[in-house]
């Protein structure tokens, strides 16, 4: 079932603006149809905007939820006569008429919203319980925010990113503090040991050591005692 946003100056219920909807599951809300109502608008699958009656206003708000970042694909809802004036410059992601049937109507919503999936920047990285935010530079463990340095959250990033695969600590300096970094390999050193440290005693294994090699991600590791290369402790 989609949740479905309805944009309409129509104080009819959505099933009068696109009757198919009555005979479809998925929730629908309505709200004015301006770009304001968007601001609330809760998390959606597919914006339906209606267009049977104002085509200009319709074009011109269509426009402006894609110029200012559609939540959602958006399908446009016209009068047979009104496609004749849906052109590219809509900028939307699919049109139905008002008189399609629910199989084309429930057809338009699956492709609408597996294309905006297929699409979407990947800005997420998941890993085991960690998940990493690279548009919004915050790194999740479990849920939970993590509160960490740029060059943690930089460090956590790349493991992440490979989790499993065994990087020495010159290769941790060189991808995440540059080529042009002077300070010595035992920065990683330093960096791995806070991590572990903000990560919690119940999750520090998820960051590996490999003796005498260098770090690696381990998603599915079980909780045990750290496996950190340093004085006192012991390996995995």
């Amino acid at each position: 079932m989609a949740r479905l946003l309805l944009l309409t100056d129509d104080l009819a219920p959505s099933a009068e603006v696109l009757p198919a909807l009555a005979l479809l599951g998925h929730h629908v809300r309505t709200l004015p149809a301006e770009a304001s109502a968007l601001l609330d608008a809760p998390e959606v699958d597919v914006v339906l905007l209606d267009a049977r009656r104002e085509l200009i206003q319709a074009r011109a708000l269509s426009r402006v939820i894609q110029a200012t970042g559609a939540p959602a694909p958006v399908i446009v809802i016209l009068t047979e006569g009104g496609l004749t004036a849906v052109t590219a410059e809509w900028q939307a992601d699919d049109v139905v008429v008002d008189s399609a049937g629910p199989a084309e109507v429930e057809a338009r919503i699956r492709l609408a919203v597996g294309r905006y999936r297929d699409e979407a920047p990947e800005d997420e990285i998941t890993a085991g319980s960690v998940s990493i935010d690279e548009a919004s530079y915050a790194a999740r463990l479990d849920g939970q925010p993590l509160d960490l340095t740029f060059k943690e959250f930089e460090l956590l990033k790349y493991l992440v990113a490979h989790p499993g695969r065994v990087f020495t600590r010159a290769q941790l300096l060189q991808e995440v503090w540059g080529y042009d970094y002077f300070g010595g390999t035992r920065t990683v050193d330093v960096h791995v040991r806070r991590l572990r440290a903000k990560l919690g005693a119940d999750y520090e294994v998820l960051i590996g050591t490999v003796r005498g090699v260098g770090y690696r991600f381990v998603p599915d590791a079980e909780p045990t005692p750290a496996d950190v290369d340093e004085p006192g402790r012991v390996d995995a």
